[in-house]
């Protein structure tokens, strides 16, 4: 009976120690969406650079943790796009950083989600010598986050989106179906029906093609809150 006592005791208090570790992270999660989705662009840089501050002291706080790396790394890509281009350069090479010591640290963070932004990163990114953009490589990405969440919006929805570049049209609309379909998380309501948005425009670009419609820039494409 003690023993048994003793390990619902450390059940307990496990759950109080991770849960609020969990909150925070959801809180940096609901911020970033009230930014990307919620906030005036020119409003933006100077929220992005607030919540890019927040997430490293966190970072410091909780050492090592894969979901506020995770976040830490979205943050500085949503930043990028702000800043000068050296500088900017300079940041996916620590988002890119980042993303890897997630993965290495667990691979099933957020769903599967660092591969999608990593994937999305190398795709997006120049090639060398400018910087190390791969296509091969975001392919490899994109599709070790399908195998972890298969299933998932981020994941479908930004596999169409590299499909889409790579003229494999039929292959997107079926990810971009596929992503529609797929059940809002409940924790992440918000940032999932926005995504859906996204999936749905893009899935009408594929039956109705505009000419001249431009290739958003990578930051523009992070919304896998992109768990």
């Amino acid at each position: 009976m003690k023993t048994l006592f003793f390990i619902a005791l450390v059940l307990v208090l496990g759950d109080a120690m991770a849960n609020p570790l969990k909150d925070t992270s959801d809180a940096l999660e609901s911020e970033w969406a009230h930014i990307y989705y919620g906030m005036p662009k020119a409003q933006q840089a100077l929220a992005y650079q607030q919540l890019l501050e927040k997430t490293a002291t966190l970072a410091g706080q909780y050492p090592g943790n894969p979901d506020i790396l995770y976040w830490q790394a979205v943050v500085k890509a949503n930043y990028a796009e702000y800043q000068n281009e050296l500088t900017a350069l300079h940041a996916i090479y620590e988002v890119r950083d980042l993303l890897q010591k997630v993965i290495a640290i667990n691979p099933k963070t957020m769903e599967g989600s660092a591969y999608v932004v990593l994937g999305t990163l190398y795709h997006l990114t120049p090639p060398w010598p400018v910087a190390f953009g791969d296509d091969n490589e975001a392919n490899k990405l994109l599709q070790t986050a399908l195998k972890i969440n298969p299933d998932g919006i981020d994941s479908n929805y930004f596999y169409g989106k590299y499909l889409m570049s790579q003229d494999r049209i039929e292959e997107a609309e079926r990810h971009f179906a596929k992503a529609i379909g797929a059940p809002v998380r409940t924790e992440q309501v918000y940032v999932d029906i926005e995504l859906k948005k996204e999936a749905k425009m893009a899935l009408e670009n594929v039956r109705q093609p505009k000419s001249g419609e431009l290739k958003k820039t990578f930051s523009s494409l992070f919304a896998v809150g992109i768990k």
